[in-house]
């Protein structure tokens, strides 16, 4: 064969073979271009009502107002939100299932002994959404104590007459109970429900004395006067609730829980897709109307890189499984 045939031979094949080589990257860059090409789904693993539910309905909001696709928030509340985790770790890893967890899923694993899931394996972390102080709210009906000075000596002289509700065993509305008994040197009776939304209900309701509860899902109701709000866990006050005090202002300087949210895929996801949903979540939180939502709830938006959100849940899930092992907390 003549030289410049045969060169003309390889120079085909081995365009035909960077052609082959390069289909598999072409096909991802293509899938993440058109996605959403159809309504995407997120399990929120808490009854409707709840904190989770209070970041993820405006965030659905707009996402879908950005994409001109659907995102269709399905609730699957039950054990402290594991039972929606389970059932998001075994969706199909296309792009088209999310899942909204929540500081609750990184005490989990010290508190539930057989999950059906791991947060870290089975997962890939997207990004933080939302983080809020835990507030400590009371129905005024059930108890008569004008500030927070007031109510702890009212625990204090009667362990065992007060509840708190919570959204389940291991969440944390429930470790935030533990820690303020601890730190308190009270007795107060722990009421489990199967989310926040349930719970807070029945606050406001009067079946139920008080809560420890993430300021986004209380915020409305503390302003509405159905429950009144005493402390705010940490060391600063809320910018929405400037006339509430710190924790370190009554006397607790190591009362620190904060309630945060947080977007995971189920393992496997394309890393292209994972790329357009924080590219997506990242423009809805720059947005007039979530910037005005997270504000009144007294949320921040962290806007951690995805390796950031992943070291955060890791480092998340030693510190409550320290907190579990010092509390004794078990399951109710």
């Amino acid at each position: 064969m003549d030289h410049r045939l045969a060169r003309r031979a390889l120079l085909r094949a081995a365009a035909a073979g960077a052609a082959t080589s390069l289909a598999p990257f072409a096909r991802a860059q293509d899938g993440a271009a058109a996605w959403p090409a159809r309504p995407v789904m997120m399990i929120v693993p808490f009854p409707a009502g709840g904190g989770t539910d209070a970041f993820a309905r405006p965030l659905s909001a707009q996402f879908s107002k950005q994409t001109g696709r659907q995102l269709v928030i399905d609730n699957k509340g039950g054990a402290g939100g594991t039972v929606g985790a389970a059932l998001a770790a075994r969706a199909t890893p296309d792009g088209y299932n999310l899942f909204m967890g929540a500081v609750h899923h990184t005490i989990a694993p010290s508190m539930y002994p057989k999950l059906e899931y791991d947060l870290e394996k089975d997962f890939v972390p997207l990004t933080l959404v939302a983080s809020v102080p835990q507030v400590v709210v009371v129905n005024p009906r059930r108890v008569e104590a004008g500030d927070f000075k007031a109510f702890r000596e009212l625990v204090r002289k009667s362990p065992g007459r007060f509840n708190y509700g919570s959204a389940g065993s291991g969440t944390s509305h429930h470790l935030a109970g533990e820690l303020f008994k601890q730190q308190t040197n009270t007795f107060i009776t722990h009421i489990p429900y199967r989310g926040a939304g349930p719970a807070l209900q029945d606050l406001i309701a009067g079946n139920v004395d008080m809560m420890f509860d993430g300021l986004g899902s209380s915020a409305a109701h503390i302003k509405g006067g159905r429950i009144k709000a005493l402390m705010v866990s940490g060391s600063r006050r809320s910018a929405a609730f400037p006339d509430v005090p710190s924790a370190a202002e009554v006397g607790l300087p190591d009362y620190t829980v904060t309630t945060w949210y947080g977007l995971w895929a189920p393992r496997g996801t394309p890393a292209e897709v994972q790329a357009r949903v924080v590219d997506e979540v990242r423009k809805a939180m720059a947005s007039d109307e979530l910037k005005a939502v997270w504000a009144n709830q007294g949320a921040e938006f962290p806007n951690l890189t995805q390796q950031q959100f992943a070291s955060f849940v890791g480092s998340e899930i030693k510190r409550w499984a320290a907190v579990v092992k010092a509390s004794g907390a078990k399951l109710d």
